[in-house]
């Protein structure tokens, strides 16, 4: 897996204020690849497009803060303390602070994930 960063400058990641966007359009896919950019980004939280290819994921990892995780398109595997989730257009998933959880792709999808930081 190779996992790139699209920058974009400021904390609001390049957006225009009161401009509106199409969000599955702000991050695109990169073969064997995931893909992240963040389009908010302050000391209260982060807010981050990611595109991933088929088959690519992020390992299990652990995060300080809860965060919301909705897909935009495609098809996904969401493993949050052992237990998997399938979760595909439309549909979101808390992932809990401090425990541990993983990202696949069973289709190219794309997911937006928002990050409050209430501690």
């Amino acid at each position: 897996m190779t996992k790139m960063e699209e920058k974009h400058s400021g904390p609001s990641g390049g957006l225009t204020p009161g401009q509106k966007e199409v969000l599955s359009l702000l991050a695109a896919y990169q073969e064997g690849s995931v893909v992240s950019r963040t389009v908010i980004n302050n000391r209260e939280g982060t807010v981050t497009i990611f595109a991933f290819d088929k088959g690519e994921g992020l390992n299990e990892h652990t995060a300080s803060y809860d965060a919301l995780l909705h897909i935009l398109e495609g098809r996904a595997e969401i493993t949050i303390s052992g237990k998997k989730s399938f979760l595909e257009q439309g549909e979101v998933i808390l992932l809990p602070a401090g425990r541990p959880h993983a990202v696949k792709a069973l289709t190219r999808f794309k997911m937006l994930l928002t990050m409050i930081r209430t501690r």
